[in-house]
């Protein structure tokens, strides 16, 4: 599974944020990447938040899943993410709805439930 945290442009409102996103960009990566098994997009909401005194500000509105099915499937998301061609359309369709530069993406084990 990838995380991703990402954050808004200044100038839209959450709204706005999830109406591109939700018709827009989702679509693009899911046509993008068909090895995806499961694409989440999770807007963060701070009420009812835990928020502990000293800790930093959340900076970031959407904390983005991505699951692959196996391990080959995240290796072709990999080398297929690699090519310039993919990355120019998703740079310039992000360039629509985030602050780029904010962006964190990794890589994370799922625990057992």
């Amino acid at each position: 599974k990838m995380i991703a945290l990402l954050r808004k442009r200044a100038d839209l409102s959450r709204e706005e944020l999830i109406d591109y996103y939700e018709h827009h960009h989702a679509p693009l990566i899911r046509r993008l990447f068909p090895m995806i098994a499961d694409y989440r997009r999770n807007y963060v909401d701070l009420e009812g938040a835990f928020l502990f005194d000293g800790a930093p500000p959340v900076d970031f509105h959407v904390v983005t899943e991505i699951v692959f099915a196996s391990a080959r499937d995240h290796a072709a998301f990999l080398e297929r993410a690699a090519d310039p061609e993919v990355m120019r359309q998703i740079g310039e369709d992000e360039e629509h709805v985030f602050d780029r530069s904010a962006t964190r993406m990794f890589r994370v084990e799922v625990g057992q439930t």
